[in-house]
């Protein structure tokens, strides 16, 4: 599976996806994208999931255009590893079960 880190995770979660082919946006180049450029990128480069942090993003998007690529975002109170682990976790056992078009938010805030 490949796994797009968004720009607000810190970069230290790609060792915690053993198994994944992990890769961020800035090793990807596309730093500092708007949104409706990097999805299509990222569907069209083959990226099966983008993980992120960005709130804004699924009601921002037409996520139901990508046929191919999955959105889960994690809402936390900090955007630290320490914090982020659980939500990781929580994806690593559900991923294979995540639709597609819209957004899967795992949430430590509830």
């Amino acid at each position: 599976m490949k796994v797009l880190l968004d720009e607000c995770l810190p970069r230290r979660l790609k060792r915690e996806l053993p198994g994944f082919d992990v890769q961020t946006v800035t090793e990807a180049s596309w730093s500092a994208q708007p949104d409706d450029a990097l999805l299509p990128k990222a569907a069209a480069a083959g990226f099966d999931f983008l993980l992120t942090t960005d709130q804004n993003l699924p009601f921002q998007q037409n996520l139901a255009l990508l046929p191919t690529l999955r959105v889960v975002a994690f809402r936390t109170f900090r955007n630290t590893v320490p914090e982020l682990l659980p939500l990781l976790h929580q994806f690593v056992a559900q991923y294979q079960q995540l639709p597609i078009g819209v957004a899967t938010v795992f949430s430590s805030r509830d």
